[in-house]
């Protein structure tokens, strides 16, 4: 079978050739960053009904998107939503 042109190995390999947020992955161990998180201080939850609280690391890696592309809220949002590039930097799946 002959290759795709948008076969996704050959994809993101391409992607990972321009990508500066495939090296700021792996030069930055987020998951040093959630003990600092988990001292900031939540609300506490009145019951367990409706979404679970977005995971404090993702919530920064997204905020650091944010000031790196200079989005708004609703901006970020869409992007991660549109983004191959945020999604892969946010270990996101398109379901997620």
């Amino acid at each position: 079978m002959q290759p795709s042109f948008f076969g996704l190995d050959d994809r993101h390999r391409k992607l990972n050739e321009r990508d500066p947020l495939v090296a700021l992955r792996k030069l930055i161990d987020w998951e040093d960053f959630r003990s600092t998180l988990n001292k900031i201080p939540t609300l506490p939850r009145k019951s367990n009904a409706g979404r679970r609280p977005f995971d404090k690391v993702l919530m920064f890696k997204a905020l650091v998107l944010q000031h790196l592309y200079n989005l708004s809220d609703d901006d970020l949002e869409y992007q991660i939503r549109d983004r191959f590039s945020f999604c892969r930097f946010l270990s996101l799946n398109p379901e997620d």
